[in-house]
């Protein structure tokens, strides 16, 4: 007896992915089909809780949030939901952070229509998958943090500018001080700090710093 369709959310700020995604699956549909779409980490956990998806398709990046950051927001609200980073950021420290977060695959915009479908359908099975292209990054900077060849807070998912960030911080460097250091806006420190907290599990500057030192991230 055939098994019903994947129950899939879409998550993505550019409506033309969306539009898409219900392109590319619509000769598929009896095996995947699309019941909701969300622009935000807000619409996505009203569509998770309306629609009830097996998996949720999800870009790392937002407007103005982080997808990382709607990720641990779809999982504490429905742990069974499977969700899947579709994006075109190919960096193995978003993989880390994904992965530890709780998500089942990190896939790349370059997928074809079969391909998407077979990876929704393996990690539904109980796989994880990642893009075959960053595949062999991902071992190989394994091997490498593993080695201790990374900068200072990698072990912890830390991006190399957010160490920077931290580094800074931990120096007493305000915002502004740490942006003209490192010559980018405030805004851009206040997202790298937003990250550094979240990957710290802290809430504020000081536990941060606490952290960051009780940790040995600077030696």
């Amino acid at each position: 007896m055939r098994s019903p369709p994947l129950r899939l959310v879409t998550v993505d700020d550019h409506q033309m992915v969306h539009d898409g995604l219900r392109a590319m699956l619509r000769s598929y549909r009896d095996q995947v089909r699309i019941v909701g779409e969300a622009r935000d980490s807000d619409g996505a956990l009203r569509a998770i809780l309306t629609y009830e998806p097996d998996l949720v398709l999800l870009d790392v990046r937002l407007r103005g949030e982080s997808g990382l950051d709607a990720c641990a927001r779809i999982l504490r609200a429905r742990p069974s939901c499977r969700v899947v980073f579709m994006t075109v950021y190919d960096d193995e420290q978003y993989v880390y952070q994904a992965l530890r977060l709780g998500a089942s695959g990190f896939l790349l915009k370059d997928v074809t229509g079969a391909e998407l479908v077979g990876s929704l359908l393996r990690i539904v099975a109980g796989e994880v998958l990642i893009a075959p292209t960053l595949a062999g990054r991902i071992a190989l900077s394994a091997a490498r943090l593993h080695a201790g060849e990374f900068w200072p807070g990698a072990h912890l998912g830390l991006t190399q500018r957010e160490s920077e960030v931290l580094a800074l911080m931990v120096s007493g460097l305000s915002n502004k001080g740490i942006a003209a250091r490192l010559t980018v806006s405030e805004e851009t420190v206040k997202t790298h700090t937003r990250g550094i907290y979240r990957k710290l599990g802290v809430n504020d500057r000081v536990t941060a710093v606490a952290t960051a030192l009780r940790e040995g991230v600077f030696r």
